[in-house]
């Protein structure tokens, strides 16, 4: 039986999760196990323009970095990024029921492939709930003013 205390994590909310707490001790609080698809860590290491959360990301040895790609289903690969792809690739493939994804079409394949969704704004909920000291709006306001976006609703 596949634990609950296992996720696999997208990039949007890695970075968000830095943005938001300035490292990602909250994951390892939370989680026995953290699993980072190679096709993710590939984006964390590239940057984007900022190369914003790369030292955070590197210096978090207990993350479970996976180290070569993943045969990705087309279906999967046709219809989202290839970070989500391969979030949700890797549920299926280890038999992990949840993932860590903040996109809305990513988070929908998701459910449609069988696995529990949360993002990062769950990750912070989560822990506030079991005693992790840390304000939801401050964090809100840390990952606004990284420009993370966040929809409306939350």
């Amino acid at each position: 039986m596949p634990s609950t205390n296992q996720i696999i994590i997208n990039t949007s909310p890695l970075i968000a999760l830095v943005a938001a707490m300035g490292d990602l001790k909250i994951l390892e609080s939370l989680y026995t196990d953290v699993l980072v698809p190679f096709e993710v860590y590939q984006e964390i290491l590239i940057g984007g323009t900022t190369g914003f959360a790369i030292t955070e990301f590197q210096s978090a040895s207990w993350l479970q970095k996976q180290s070569s790609p993943l045969t990705i289903s087309p279906l999967l690969f046709n219809s989202l990024d290839l970070g989500e792809a391969s979030v949700i690739q890797l549920a299926l493939d280890k038999k992990i029921s949840t993932v860590c994804i903040d996109e809305a079409v990513g988070r929908r394949i998701a459910r449609l492939s069988g696995l529990a969704v949360t993002g990062s704004i769950g990750i912070l909920l989560r822990a506030k709930r079991e005693g992790y000291p840390l304000s939801i709006k401050t964090a809100i306001q840390k990952m606004l003013n990284h420009n993370i976006r966040l929809s409306r609703t939350v």
